[in-house]
Formats: C-alpha cells, structure tokens, sequence
C-alpha cells in the first residue's frame, strides 16, 4: 500500500490555518464576552503568539499552557503548537500535540490528519503481521473519526468543505490499507473509490490520489474471483496520467488484466481512451468488452461443430470431459464408451495385478498427472514398475471429470513385439 507523501499532507496543513490559525490569533475573544484575561495571562499569550519561528513559538505556547491549563483558549494553543511541531518534523512532539488537541476537541481535522498520517507510517513499517494489523487498526479509527467529524460552530460551512476535501483522501487511503491487511478486499475497494470519486482531479497528476487508483487496481486483481476488468480500467488510468518513469511499472499490470478478461488486446486502444476522459467506467463501456469464450462454452462449440465426435483427438476428448457441461462431456464420453483402443508407450504411474494407473494424453505428460485408469481383464503375472512404458489396450467404460480420470475395462498389456533374429548367410569357401 502506498505511503502518503509528508509534503502533502504539510500542504494540507498549511491550508488550516486560513481558518483556524485566525482563531487562534484573536483567541482572547473566542473566551466569550464575560470573560476576560489578565494582564499577565494576556502578556503571556501574546508573547507566545508573536514568537517568529516554529521553536519558539512551541516553547512559548507550552510555558503558556504550564501556567494556566484551564485557560480557555487551550484548543487554539494546541492548534498553533501542533502547527508549529509539524513544521518542525518532530513525530513525537506533533503526536502528542494531536493527542491533546483531540482530547478536547474530537473533531479537530488537522490533529486527525496527522495521528493518521504518523501512525499509519510506523505501523507500515512492522513485520509482525498481528501487530501491524492491530497498528492499523488503531489508525482506521482515527481515519473513520475524521471522516465523521462533524462541523464546529465557529467554522464557516465553506471551510469545513475545504478541510473536509483536502483531509478526506488520507483517511479513506487510511481505512483502506487497514482493510487489506486483513484482506478484506471488498471493504478497500469503497474506501478506495470514495477516495478517487471525491477527488478526481488528483487522479489526473503525479499525487497520492492517482497513487491509490493503481492500488484500486491492484486489489481488484487481488479479489476473490479476481476482477480482471476494473483492474484493467484504472490500472490503464493510473498508467495514463503517471509520470514517464513510473508508467513501466503500473502498464503491465493493465494490459495482463485486460488480457485476462478479454482473451486477447485487441480492443484496448478503446480503453486507453476512454481512461483519459472517464473516472470510472460506465456501464455500457464495460459491456462493450467481450470476455474471453470460457472453457465450457468452447466445448458447447466443438461439440456443436463436430459432426463425429469420436474423431476427436484425444487431447480434445480429455478438455471436453474435464471443462465441458454434464450434457457435452457424456455425449463426447458416448461416442466412444464400449469401443477399444490400443494406447502404445505410456507411462505407469502405479500397478498392481488388477490395475494399471498410466499418464496417457499430450496434457497429462506435460503436467505429470495420471488421466487414464485400466482394470485388468486378467491379472498380470509380470506387473510394471512406476514409469516404465508399456502399450496397453481396453474398452473405454467410465470416467470423472474433476479431477479427470478416465476409466477402462478388459485391459491388457500387449506384448512387445520382438523382431525375427536375423543370420547372415552362410559364407562358402572354395578350395
């Protein structure tokens, strides 16, 4: 699962405090009408207030708080300190700023942003599969308590949307790594496309958004059954708008998918442009791609175009029994059950006097799996050894189709035929 990228989300931040550090800046008043501070609860706030640089903003806004933690504006320091931490890149200070911030104000997205962000980094990082599972656990909570925040009084409806938009994406990236960790693919791929569907603009450029249509596609991919045609779609998105350098890397994975569910690559050009002006596909798009024939409906055609189906091969015959509907096997079956037929050099697989287990078909030598079954006509006196060849006859009788096994009766083991000793002609001498 792709890491949300710490320049983002300090953009993210960065955008905040339009809002927030306002209020942070006039926090004297946010105490209401009645109350006032002292002059030097005031002094000390304001010092910390106007300090220059993140460092001494902290150490300003933590004397602060030291002195008066009841003071009324404690929410707002703790925004300004967390903002300042993040800018400072101290993990442990920025968390337990967030920590604090939550505590008295659950809602506060920019804290929740970041508890996201800074655990979800550190549990990536376990190779404990329980304990990053349970990691991720924790962080999926604080992503569902960010999506679910609900808007404070003091902020306008149109900076709630503006936090909402811009934070929305690294909780649901959040919720859906969780999700794949313990595989529940299903639940990943909501949190994923709420994520792209609500903003798709950052699916048209290098950003973390177009970074998790590709694991969009990936966990399609992933999914039981597999989902090779959404795969194929956003992979073929995320490969689009990619950078150069990473399009090698996310166009296999497009093409594969696309070739898996069509049978073929004829057709994705009309993909490959579709993507460009398209989010998600429609419908009628995704209709408009014809999956491969699958195995059963190839035998309905055989046997549908195959006037004597006893001529088959035999390579043919075993794919029909194997993949074909009940109806389609049993008449390939009987158009060749009570008939003999000799199979020359194939290989024992296990004998016993009554029985000979043998690899016989083209498919089953390749794969090294037995498909043909002889029960004896009479028991053997000399029985084979595992891979040995021997030639065999017997009368076709039965078979199973999964895992195929096709059964005969009355086998016999045919002698190998030996050549006539040849002499040389008698020489004759003269004397």
């Amino acid at each position: 699962m792709k890491k949300v990228v710490l320049a983002s989300l300090l953009a993210v931040a960065g955008a905040v405090p339009t809002a927030l550090m306002a209020q942070a800046a006039a926090a004297p008043a946010a105490c209401g009408a009645e109350v006032q501070m002292s002059q030097d609860e005031y002094a000390s706030y304001n010092n910390a207030n106007t300090q220059t640089t993140p460092a001494a903003k902290v150490a300003a806004f933590e004397a602060y708080l030291k002195a008066y933690p009841a003071s009324c504006v404690k929410a707002e320091v703790l925004n300004q300190i967390l903002f300042a931490d993040s800018q400072l890149g101290d993990e442990a200070a920025t968390l337990s700023a967030a920590d604090r911030l939550l505590a008295i104000d659950p809602s506060n997205l920019r804290a929740l942003t970041f508890e996201v962000y800074y655990r979800r980094a550190d549990a990536d990082k376990l190779t404990d599969v329980a304990a990053k599972t349970a990691a991720l656990d924790k962080v999926a909570v604080f992503a569902q308590q960010g999506l679910s925040a609900t808007k404070p009084a003091a902020t306008s409806d149109a900076d709630w949307a503006t936090l909402k938009k811009a934070t929305a994406p690294t909780f649901e990236s959040a919720i859906a790594d969780d999700d794949l960790t313990k595989k529940d693919n299903a639940s990943a791929i909501a949190a994923l496309k709420a994520e792209i569907d609500g903003d798709p603009d950052d699916t048209l450029k290098a950003s973390p958004v177009l970074q998790d249509v590709y694991v969009l596609a990936q966990t399609y991919y992933t999914s039981t059954p597999p989902d090779f045609l959404n795969c194929a779609w956003y992979a073929t998105r995320a490969a689009t708008f990619a950078p150069d350098a990473y399009k090698p890397n996310i166009q296999p994975l497009a093409t594969f998918c696309y070739k898996k569910y069509h049978g073929g690559a004829d057709g994705y050009d009309a993909m490959q442009a579709a993507v460009k002006t398209m989010l998600d596909p429609t419908p009628a798009f995704l209709a408009s791609v014809k999956p491969a024939p699958k195995p059963a409906d190839i035998v309905a055609n055989l046997v549908a175009t195959t006037p004597d189906l006893a001529t088959l091969a035999l390579g043919d015959k075993e794919t029909a029994l194997q993949y074909g509907k009940k109806e389609d096997a049993d008449k390939v079956f009987d158009s060749v059950k009570g008939k003999s037929v000799e199979f020359p050099d194939v290989t024992v697989v296990s004998a016993t006097a009554d029985q000979l287990v043998l690899i016989v078909s083209d498919d089953a030598v390749q794969s090294k799996t037995p498909d043909f079954t002889f029960n004896m006509k009479e028991p053997l006196k000399v029985i084979p050894a595992p891979g040995a060849k021997v030639t065999v006859d017997g009368t076709y009788a039965s078979y199973t189709a999964s895992p195929l096994m096709i059964t005969m009766s009355d086998g016999v083991v045919v002698p190998k035929k030996v050549a006539p000793a040849h002499h040389a002609p008698a020489r004759h001498t003269t004397h």
